[in-house]
């Protein structure tokens, strides 16, 4: 059985997907990109911006399903340019493991292209 989740502080999805699907025990999100949700812009900005705002999104999301950002158990993080990892990594490393907690898994890859041309989309999994 799926639950979707949808919640309006993070942007609303671009297609036919959800923002989030619940499975039985676990949360699985679909990316997040740097879209302010109450203006549908990208946020202004570079690198960290865009990772904070998409970091956000992505606790924003896990929250309405009755999970949080301690609870990720995986990340998928997708750059356009692997020249921004470290920004990237700088303001990732704010979000997670810093309540003692293991970091997530997370793989990390460079793209030709991303949605609305940004420069950065997570996804998670977590546990609920």
């Amino acid at each position: 059985m799926k639950q979707s989740v949808q919640t309006a502080q993070a942007p609303a999805a671009l297609g036919p997907y959800s923002q989030a699907i619940r499975s039985g025990e676990w949360v699985f999100t679909s990316g997040q990109i740097p879209l302010d949700p109450a203006t549908g812009q990208i946020v202004a900005g570079g690198i960290a911006e865009q990772t904070a705002r998409a970091l956000e999104s992505l606790r924003a999301v896990l929250q309405a399903a009755g999970s949080d950002l301690a609870h990720v158990v995986k990340t998928t993080v997708f750059l356009k340019d692997m020249k921004d990892f470290a920004g990237m990594n700088t303001v990732y490393a704010a979000y997670f493991g810093v309540d003692g907690s293991p970091a997530p898994a997370r793989s990390t890859v460079e793209v030709a292209r991303l949605p609305k041309d940004v420069l950065v989309e997570i996804e998670a999994i977590a546990a609920l």
